[in-house]
């Protein structure tokens, strides 16, 4: 029993999990930063509509976006797989497969523009002033979606690699490049909203061409070796499409989830929807804070099934645990004590910042009922089982639903928040029932 334990300590310490998961918990803490940024950057501005015209704007590329999330999500696993396995070549076809399907659908995003956009708005609502500034921002943007979807792919292949400080560097061109030319835009050259979606637009093409040059140095298979009918072998083909597929739906039950959180709020005047937009960007940050030790155990779960090691699998499980835990504890910690400043940050909008502030103990609760469920998250996708993330999101979808039935009507803003926090634990709770069928499968 001993040398068991001894084994499994051994596979892999504290000290490297968390030199592998530092890099990518800067590389995510600076996607939501994104926003944060924006949101705060167009707070300065005397009218509230234009957080909200922001807010609007970026929820519905956080939609169409988020559907092709498995773009990085399932090459980072089965990089770590393919990696894990010693297999060469399918390192580099795990990159060249989910390449074309991110240039395929940027180019669909671009084509379709228009009814997009039109059916968001409608969707979303607002006010006409709010919707005038979600049209600026989305129009401009628009043009960067090919180039967003394939840094997914990129970033999440070097994930898979185990490069994360490559990956790293990737992620802050993009974000950093962004935040910066967002400050200049608005606040130094007076361009508005308009501004904000340059920067980002300019930091997704910068990111793409970055990107490609790290992949095309650091790669030592060159990609003329690779056969190019080993990229349509029907049977890695059909499980990267059926992971994919499972992976979009789960994300499409995240969206309805945020796009009924956003609508409810819009329905509740401008105030409350900056207000929320604000909320939302703090706990994007949390998330993603949560997050970067996920990636890391997604790393590791990968290299565990590729490999065949039992040993590697249920260290990750297990550092998940407790780093994801300990994280929890002190962002909680951090908002119940910091929270009013942090938003203080974000607006100078006496009547949003009241508001926020009023709803901020909901960012207490969270890291505590969710940072489960994202470190579970991250495992599964190691694993590339996205079939148990994909049922256990739409229970908790149908659970989000009955709640905000139930606490809108009688608490109004504090019942949406209240529905977002039961489906955050409904999402930790019906995944973990999945866990141990998931190392049965590959491991008894």
């Amino acid at each position: 029993m001993n040398v068991v334990v001894a084994k499994e300590k051994a596979a892999f310490s504290n000290g490297q999990y968390v030199a592998l998961a530092f890099p990518l918990i800067i590389a995510g803490i600076t996607t939501p930063l994104i926003g944060a940024v924006d949101t705060a950057v167009v707070g300065r501005l005397p009218d509230p509509s234009s957080i909200g015209g922001v807010a609007i704007g970026a929820d519905i590329f956080n939609t169409m976006y988020w559907l092709l999330g498995f773009l990085r999500v399932s090459t980072s696993g089965f990089t770590a797989q393919a990696q894990g396995s010693d297999k060469g070549y399918e390192t580099i076809l795990t990159l060249l497969r989910p390449m074309i399907i991110a240039i395929i659908f940027g180019l669909l995003f671009i084509i379709f523009q228009k009814p997009i956009l039109h059916i968001s708005l409608n969707v979303i609502g607002g006010s006409e002033a709010v919707s005038s500034f979600a049209s600026t921002y989305f129009s401009i943007r628009i043009w960067g979606a090919p180039f967003i979807l394939m840094s997914y792919v990129f970033i999440g292949w070097l994930i898979g690699m185990g490069k994360v400080r490559l990956a790293l560097a990737t992620q802050l061109v993009m974000n950093m490049m962004n935040i910066a030319l967002s400050i200049i835009f608005v606040l130094v050259l007076g361009l508005g909203v308009a501004g904000v979606a340059y920067a980002t637009l300019i930091s997704e093409i910068s990111a793409v061409l970055f990107g490609g040059f790290i992949i095309a140095r650091h790669n030592k298979i060159g990609f003329s070796n690779v056969d190019r009918r080993m990229m349509l072998d029907p049977e890695p083909l059909m499980k990267m499409i059926k992971v994919n597929r499972d992976l979009f739906l789960r994300t499409v039950c995240l969206l309805i989830m945020t796009g009924i959180f956003t609508s409810k709020g819009a329905g509740m005047g401008e105030v409350t929807l900056a207000a929320n937009a604000i909320l939302l960007q703090i706990h994007y940050i949390m998330a993603y804070l949560i997050g970067g030790f996920a990636n890391a155990s997604s790393i590791l779960t990968g290299r565990s099934i590729g490999g065949k090691d039992p040993f590697l699998f249920r260290r990750a499980v297990n550092l998940s645990a407790v780093w994801g835990g300990g994280t929890a504890v002190i962002l909680a910690a951090l908002i119940l004590l910091f929270g009013d400043s942090v938003v203080e940050l974000f607006t100078s909008i006496d009547t949003v910042r009241a508001l926020a502030i009023e709803n901020l103990i909901w960012m207490v609760i969270f890291p505590f009922v969710g940072f489960w469920g994202l470190q579970l998250e991250g495992i599964f996708s190691g694993a590339t089982d996205a079939k148990s993330i994909r049922n256990s999101i739409f229970v908790a979808l149908l659970v989000f639903l009955f709640a905000i039935w139930l606490f809108v009507p009688m608490y109004e803003n504090q019942g949406i928040w209240l529905a977002f926090v039961v489906f955050s634990l409904g999402r930790s709770i019906f995944l973990a029932r999945y866990l141990p069928q998931l190392q049965r499968l590959h491991f008894s």
